[in-house]
């Protein structure tokens, strides 16, 4: 099974073409053919998320994510996406710790307009005052609905908080609430102006597309906009987290029925991906303990022990910043958080001791490679997988080699990361403290009459 879906990937790679283009002022065009169907993605991908904020302005990556849709002097506010809509396409944008990224789906034909759009916006933004105060608003929003009313997300940015001592990984994307209310539009301009240019950003296009005509539109919206003076992505000051020594603790409490428990590691991601190999052996790790409904955790825990009504694993490789590996769960009704926590603890200490066996290894490995192939079903998925890559100093090219190198990993990697990276010294445990959950009176009309 694992040689056919690799021969399937493989194939599908080697069908696959991808040009990739520079223009004069720095900005780099990767193209990607794919004539199943008259459909295009256009992304703009802008190499500055999170972890490249200050204290005091958190969230404002997110924050000018969400002023770019306000308008410039030749398309006013709204008229952005009731153009693409018009087109009959669909558009939106996210930001995360690593990137800010804003994408089109269309007619291939259509892929002028979007070009147009979007390259008008990447200089020309028109920041008001009033347009400010009201959007700074709709994110504040935005977080307690995310974040503040939901106890988990609360918990994550909690621990994630404590874990990080240094690193800007400690700010969540979205930003501390007192740094949003004292944010201010000069705040959204100077991040405009320092990060939005043609030599930070990277164009992804992928569809039904001829990849010289692609570059001859991309020269004609985006080659008149001229570079700025900024650091590339391997010339930026670098951010090392301290060591860890000691495990950290904290509760959370918050409005809950359940409590809820979450455990992150440090541990290293991708920075070579020919010779790197740990990052690799962390990802088939994730995979033993939560690939699958037979996964380790969700067989011994939930459906044997009942320990837990729900027990996970999360591992992400890729990222300009450092790692961290998750364990977390919710304990069964009349078990407590200290009961699950023993228990994952158990878990890993019997994978350290026993090791992986070979047969589970390959399941997990055919479960990877499978994902793979069939995301590139998608062509969004494969514009998401080159432009993360890119936006991280990576190289889309470096996918083969990462699943080729996923496939290299060995039972005695797996147990090797696994007693090195999740242990006391580089671990934070947060625990959800449920608090009573607020009963709602219904209102009561005049007369007795209910609403």
């Amino acid at each position: 099974m694992v040689a056919l879906l690799v021969l399937l990937l493989v194939s599908s790679g080697a069908s696959a073409t991808t040009h990739e283009f520079t223009l004069a002022n720095g900005l780099k065009l990767i193209v990607k053919e794919d004539h199943r169907s008259p459909v295009v993605i256009s992304q703009i991908w802008y190499k500055a998320g999170s972890i490249d904020e200050l204290n005091g302005t958190t969230g404002v990556a997110h924050v000018l994510e969400h002023m770019m849709f306000k308008g410039t002097h030749k398309v006013p506010g709204g008229e952005f996406s009731r153009r693409i809509a018009a087109a009959g396409g669909r558009e939106n944008a996210f930001t995360s710790r690593d990137y800010t990224a804003y994408f089109q789906q269309l007619q291939k034909s259509r892929l002028p307009l979007a070009m147009e759009l979007e390259s008008d916006r990447m200089r020309n933004l028109v920041l008001t005052e009033g347009e400010f105060t009201k959007e700074i608003k709709v994110v504040m929003e935005e977080r307690r609905l995310r974040t503040d009313d939901q106890p988990r997300a609360l918990v994550h940015e909690k621990m994630t908080a404590m874990s990080f001592q240094s690193h800007p990984n400690r700010h969540p994307v979205i930003g501390w609430m007192n740094d949003l209310e004292n944010m201010n539009v000069q705040d959204a301009k100077e991040w405009y102006d320092r990060w939005y240019a043609p030599n930070n950003a990277v164009l992804v296009v992928v569809g039904d597309v001829n990849p010289k005509d692609v570059f001859v539109l991309a020269q004609k919206y985006y080659g008149p906009i001229q570079s700025r003076l900024l650091l590339p992505l391997d010339k930026r000051k670098p951010q090392v987290e301290p060591a860890q020594i000691g495990i950290k603790r904290l509760t959370v409490k918050a409005p809950a029925r359940l409590p809820y428990l979450a455990m992150g590691y440090h541990a290293p991601v991708i920075r070579n991906p020919g010779t790197d190999w740990e990052p690799y052996a962390l990802e088939m790790l994730a995979g033993v303990l939560d690939g699958n409904e037979s996964a380790r955790l969700n067989k011994a825990l939930v459906r044997e022990q009942r320990i837990a009504s729900s027990a996970g694993a999360g591992y992400d490789s890729t990222a300009r910043g450092p790692g961290m590996f998750y364990l977390d769960g919710t304990p069964s009704e009349g078990r407590t958080a200290a009961d699950l926590e023993a228990a994952l603890r158990a878990e890993v200490e019997k994978l350290v001791r026993e090791g992986v066996t070979e047969e589970e290894l390959a399941r997990v490995k055919a479960q990877v490679v499978a994902g793979h192939v069939f995301q590139l079903d998608s062509m969004f998925y494969q514009a998401m997988q080159i432009g993360q890559l890119e936006s991280i100093g990576m190289s889309h090219r470096d996918v083969d080699t990462m699943l080729k190198k996923l496939q290299a990993v060995t039972a005695e990697q797996v147990r090797e990361v696994a007693k090195k990276y999740l242990k006391d010294d580089g671990l934070t445990v947060a625990v959800l403290d449920p608090q009573p959950l607020e009963q709602k009176t219904p209102f009561a009309a005049p007369g007795g009459l209910r609403h």
